[in-house]
């Protein structure tokens, strides 16, 4: 299942029947689980660590070293779930020491082309990333979000679970769960509701995070203030809960 073109160190390890195309190299201290392809012209360096039943399009880097000034080289990892769609001249970079040495992209991902996860994002499952998507360093993205084509994102942002971005938005502050947001600067524009049906969201749970929503987004109320109004929201509805904790936790400020 190894082209004869492709280059592979024999330190890799290698499950029987991964398929590995022409003039792809694989360095040591790789592993790649049962059932998945790397096409050709992919380079994948050490420290990667790749499921099963992966696809991944030519000529695409995973695992290359971090962009970040301050790397001399200290050993770090790229883990990469099981079935995931990676698509052609994506770049993936490894973890750095000062981050937690690892970047993780989880399960049943769809990473179109051109898309470049940076040093120490957290990635969840089953998000979507339109072509030429990037995310900079400590980026970490909820389940299910969508990222629209040429998404941008500043480092240390969340991307919160069920959102969707336009295309070319930029994200400078984090982007709340179930929201659609768009625009640079980035605004809201209301509950991802077609994405939370898709998902099989009761209809209570929809109208309830688009009340979280008016509240916390249209009201002109302040932070703390929007955030009290929500309680009894939060105290009865587990989805809620997780819309009004992610504006409490925020580091960095959150679109409203």
């Amino acid at each position: 299942m190894i082209d004869t073109r492709a280059l592979v160190d024999p330190a890799a390890n290698i499950a029987d029947d991964v398929r590995i195309d022409a003039f792809s190299i694989i360095e040591a201290d790789v592993e790649i689980g049962a059932g998945t392809w790397i096409g050709p012209h992919v380079v994948v360096r050490s420290g990667t660590r790749i499921g099963e039943q992966n696809n991944i399009y030519q000529f695409c880097s995973i695992g290359e070293s971090p962009q970040y000034a301050g790397y001399k080289g200290e050993p770090t990892t790229l883990t990469i779930g099981d079935r995931n769609t990676i698509r052609e001249y994506c770049t993936l970079n490894r973890g750095t020491p000062i981050g937690g040495g690892i970047t993780s992209i989880g399960n049943d991902n769809f990473i179109m082309a051109y898309v470049h996860v940076a040093h120490d994002c957290l990635i969840g499952n089953n998000t979507i990333f339109a072509n030429g998507a990037s995310l900079a360093g400590h980026i970490t993205v909820g389940d299910y979000a969508i990222l629209g084509g040429f998404t941008l994102v500043h480092q240390f942002c969340r991307i919160g679970a069920h959102c969707i971005t336009g295309v070319g938005t930029v994200c400078l502050k984090d982007i709340p769960p179930y929201v659609m947001v768009a625009g640079n600067p980035v605004k809201p524009h209301g509950i991802n509701t077609k994405g939370l049906r898709r998902r099989d969201y009761s209809d209570d749970t929809i109208s309830t995070l688009k009340h979280c929503y008016r509240v916390m987004c249209r009201s002109g109320l302040d932070l703390e203030s929007a955030i009290q109004e929500l309680q009894s929201d939060a105290n009865k509805n587990r989805d809620a809960k997780h819309f009004v904790g992610f504006f409490k936790n925020s580091q960095r400020g959150v679109v409203r």
